[in-house]
């Protein structure tokens, strides 16, 4: 209370006094500030035009000094260019003694004798020197005399020739300061003035370098000596940057500062010292004197510009021409530089001129008054503090007004809360908190009214509870006990209805001990909520009872932990023995089932075998019947048992691929299959039994983009054949058989109606009933009664859905809906085979490996007249076959009375000789899975029994390598 009451005070305090005296200061300060700044932009507007007007004017005494340098330059030019001409010139005695020639070849000058040193280098052979040349420029040494004396920033005045001959002025010992062997047209200060650096022929100026004559940091004024359109050599007056830099620290630049010389490419040509300490620079080099001058060294890399980085603002506004004024962080302080070009050279002049210089006074007067504002603030500061210490004792007196009524409120708000709901109210002066107490009076009556309706729902709620649940629990993790109501403890012969976790636990079952005791560890340590486990619990006589325990957490610990779990049981105990009733019985269901495959599988092979025999001396009788008349009718019965005996295979084909559809063993390759050519396919397949009937097919393909739809392409022809073969079979006479597809919203539709009689409603539901022939069952009309079952189950495989639609004396409509694609499949067209060949003249040995003699003698005799089949029974008797004789063929059964068929098949394989022998696998097997492993071990082609003579006759000869 006295904090808020405080808050209340300092806040109404802080608008009239606070604020308006802050904002006082404020302006003064701000004031202040605007009058510095003011102040600071005149001045600096100023500095800017000063430092600008210096910067020109300097830039241009400096240009007249240059030019004043130029002048000279041109004359001694003019007068060596009529020295080398005046061949009639004769030096005297004295000129002809000061040269000799060196050991080393070089032609040079001994003593001074007040006249210009002579160097010719050994880099011109002595055969090729000019000796007259060199003695007849000693006509020029007053001139270069008087033009060194008459400029004080002049230190040497030369003449170099094209033959590297250098006369030099005042004298030093040549040899001492040259290399022997210098070649002078490779310097800066001959071929800056040649033709291809200086066609205008004018007078260059070098950049600063280091001067072989010993004189230090140089930059020259040279000019081009031409005889014609020869050049002779170059002349040039040497100015040392020591000069250069007198000159340049005798310029006047206001506040303290200093000017600097640079280079068209940003080089420092001339720095006094106060710029050395700005820009860390000395002048030194990294090389000895010597070594310098003969790799023409210019200045160091440091002493360029853009090696500074806090220069490139400069650099960018002196290449975009923005004023000649720029700011810059120099010698860790913002300076100003200025700057000029000087119109001869390409140089610049700068100025440097530190802005606290400029600056000062204003600062020292800003500072001033931002003092007096500070103690203004510290006198304000004052004033508060006895201010709001007066406001704290008088904040503690309303305080105290307050708190104590309150105070007896909370009492009276306490001994409710302990079930005392009518407690007596304190007495206070402020009528709000009167009005407060009489309220939590009320409040309390309301209260215990509340207490009673809440006991008389506990009761009802209990009585609710023990009639739908088994118990209620609540675990305690502190004292580790579970605490369970009486209903419980009746039933199970507990001693009371608080256990603890040993107890309990006597009660479950050994079984489920450790799993209950595991989840309840994982449950307190976890954040979850609730409690869910199934257990197995003991009465006191020892039987037991399923139990389902549900349980929420009451209360957790600082670390989360569960301290409180309360919940319910239930006795689940009967649903418990109706899931194991139909555990039980769906084990019976599939142990049947399996019987049922394996005793189909079993049976297809003990019956594809004999079929086999059966079909094969069918149509050895059939071929041999061929073209003779006289036993025709026995080529007839022929036919009839083949026939019979296809019927009877496809009926086993149609039980066996119902049975793995019924176990889903049904493996089925889907891709996009194009329905035009798939339909057309069956159309052209179902024309002999149509023709047979004299019935007539209707195709209706629109002819439209190719449509395709997600199938096995093998088992939706087989869908299709089996459709029209029914709307064939059960036709009317002279009927009409129709063919075709509709787009659906979500799938293709392909259907096949007929005109036949149609199917009653009695018909329909029996329809899709295994072996239900609807009445037909004795008739003449084939079949098996099984084709529909197996078609339903194929398009439920492949995603579609099979349905039809029927009317008495109307026909029947039968379709299959599968999901369309648009992404087409390839299909590769079929390699068109015939039936015959010709007998090679000698026949090729074939090696049968078949138990069953006659499924063999039909294969010897299907084959007798393109090959000599040898027979083996058994694997042994194989192996040793193929250990004498390399077979041009191998026919496999792969059910062998001694071992499996596969392992003759990796005999020859693995066999260096017979590795490339080929093998026709003919067996009674119809698992894809055997035959596709029959094919990775390397079988070349897979036939299922009972065999097509013709068929088994065109793959023997494709395996051959003959033509068919």
């Amino acid at each position: 209370m006295r904090q808020w009451i405080w808050r209340a005070f300092v806040q109404s305090a802080l608008i009239p006094l606070i604020l308006v005296e802050s904002v006082l200061i404020t302006a003064y300060l701000l004031t202040n500030s605007a009058i510095r700044d003011a102040q600071v932009d005149y001045l600096q507007q100023s500095a800017l035009e000063d430092l600008s007007s210096a910067v020109l004017r300097e830039g241009k005494v400096i240009d007249m000094r240059l030019q004043g340098i130029e002048v000279p330059t041109r004359l001694f030019r003019d007068a060596v260019g009529r020295g080398l001409q005046d061949k009639r010139y004769q030096p005297d005695e004295l000129e002809r003694q000061r040269h000799v020639l060196s050991s080393d070849g070089v032609y040079y000058t001994r003593s001074d004798d007040g006249r210009a040193a002579s160097f010719y280098a050994s880099s011109t052979p002595v055969e090729k020197q000019d000796h007259e040349k060199a003695l007849r420029l000693s006509q020029v040494d007053p001139l270069m005399r008087s033009i060194r004396e008459a400029n004080p920033l002049v230190a040497a005045v030369y003449f170099n020739s094209w033959d590297s001959y250098n006369r030099i002025y005042p004298f030093f010992m040549t040899p001492e300061q040259y290399p022997h062997d210098m070649v002078i047209p490779n310097y800066n200060f001959y071929y800056l003035a040649d033709a291809k650096h200086n066609p205008q022929r004018k007078t260059v100026w070098t950049d600063v370098y280091l001067d072989p004559a010993g004189l230090g940091w140089m930059m020259s004024a040279i000019t081009p000596v031409y005889h014609g359109d020869f050049l002779e050599g170059v002349v040039g007056l040497d100015i040392t940057v020591g000069q250069m830099l007198g000159e340049i620290g005798s310029l006047k630049v206001p506040w303290q500062g200093y000017a600097m010389l640079v280079s068209r490419d940003h080089s420092i040509m001339a720095l006094p010292e106060a710029g050395e300490r700005d820009f860390g620079l000395r002048e030194l080099t990294r090389f000895s004197y010597d070594e310098a001058v003969r790799r023409e060294v210019l200045k160091p890399e440091d002493f360029n510009l853009s090696r500074h980085r806090e220069m490139q603002p400069l650099l960018e506004a002196m290449a975009a021409g923005k004023g000649n004024v720029q700011e810059v962080e120099l010698g860790g302080r913002k300076q100003l530089v200025a700057w000029s070009e000087i119109p001869q050279t390409g140089w610049r002049l700068m100025m440097v001129v530190d802005e606290a210089n400029i600056f000062k006074e204003t600062n020292r007067l800003a500072e001033r008054y931002q003092q007096i504002g500070y103690l203004l603030i510290a006198g304000l500061g004052f004033f508060y503090a006895l201010f709001f210490a007066w406001m704290w004792a008088r904040s503690r007196r309303l305080s105290g007004e307050l708190a104590t009524p309150m105070a007896g409120i909370m009492g009276m708000m306490k001994r409710i809360g302990q079930g005392d709901f009518r407690p007596p109210a304190p007495s206070s002066r402020i009528a709000e908190l009167q009005a407060l107490a009489e309220a939590v009076q009320l409040s309390g009556a309301q209260l215990q009214a509340s207490e009673e309706e809440r006991l008389e729902a506990r009761r009802n709620l209990d009585l609710v509870l023990e009639s739908t649940t088994e118990s209620l629990w609540e675990v305690d993790a502190i004292t580790l006990s579970i605490k369970m109501s009486g209903r419980f403890v009746k039933r199970f012969g507990l001693r009371s209805e608080s256990i603890t976790f040993a107890e309990f636990s006597e009660r479950v079952h050994p079984d489920d001990v450790e799993r209950v005791r595991r989840l309840r560890m994982l449950f307190s340590i976890s954040d979850q909520d609730n409690f869910d486990a199934e257990y197995r619990f003991a009465d006191v006589e020892g039987r037991y009872a399923w139990l389902l325990s549900r349980g929420k957490v009451l209360e957790r610990d600082s670390d989360g932990r569960a301290l409180r779990v309360a919940g319910t049981h239930v006795d689940i105990t009967r649903l418990k023995q109706v899931e194991e009733e139909l555990r039980v019985a769906s084990r019976e269901a599939q142990a049947a089932s399996q019987a049922k495959s394996r005793f189909l599988s079993s049976m297809s092979h003990e019956l594809r075998t004999p079929l086999n025999a059966i079909n094969g001396f069918a149509q050895l009788i059939a071929l041999e019947a061929e073209g003779q008349d006289d036993r025709k009718v026995e080529g007839d019965y022929a036919q009839e048992i083949v026939n019979a005996s296809r019927h009877l295979t496809s009926l086993v084909d149609d039980i066996l691929d119902l049975s793995s559809i019924e176990n889903r063993r049904q493996k089925l390759q889907l891709k996009p299959v194009d329905i035009g050519p798939l339909l057309a396919s069956c159309s052209e397949l179902i024309q002999p039994e149509l023709q047979a009937r004299h019935l007539q097919l209707q195709l209706m393909v629109p002819p439209v983009p190719p449509l395709h739809v997600m199938a096995d392409a093998r088992r939706l022809r087989q869908v299709m054949l089996n459709l029209l073969s029914n709307a064939v079979k059960y036709n009317s006479p002279q009927g009409m058989v129709s063919m075709g597809y509709e787009v659906r919203p979500a799938a293709v539709r392909l259907w096949v109606a007929d005109s036949g009689p149609g199917l009653n409603r009695e018909q329909q539901t029996m329809l899709f009933q295994p072996f239900q022939r609807l009445g037909r069952e004795n008739s003449t009309i084939p079949g098996t009664g099984i084709g529909l079952v197996l078609c339903r189950e194929l398009a439920e495989l492949m995603g579609g859905e099979m349905g039809f639609s029927s009317a008495p004396d109307i026909g029947s409509r039968f379709w299959i809906d599968l999901p369309s694609v648009s992404t087409p499949d390839d299909f590769e067209p079929p390699v068109p085979i015939t039936d015959e060949a010709e007998a090679p003249a000698v026949l090729p040995k074939v090696l049968c490996v078949e138990d069953h003699a006659a499924c063999l003698k039909v294969l010897q005799e299907g084959l007798r007249d393109m090959a000599e089949v040898r027979g083996a029974g058994s694997v042994g008797k194989a192996l040793s076959l193929l250990a004498d004789i390399t077979p041009a063929l191998l026919l496999l059964d792969l059910d062998l009375p001694d071992g499996d068929g596969l392992d003759v098949l990796d005999f020859v394989r693995s066999s260096p000789r017979l590795a490339m022998t080929p093998v026709l696998v003919v067996s009674a097997a119809v698992d894809e899975k055997l035959l596709a492993e029959a094919r990775r071990r390397g079988a070349d082609a897979c036939l299922s029994k009972p065999v097509d003579l013709k068929q088994v006759r065109r793959m023997a000869l494709s395996l051959l390598g003959q033509e068919a």
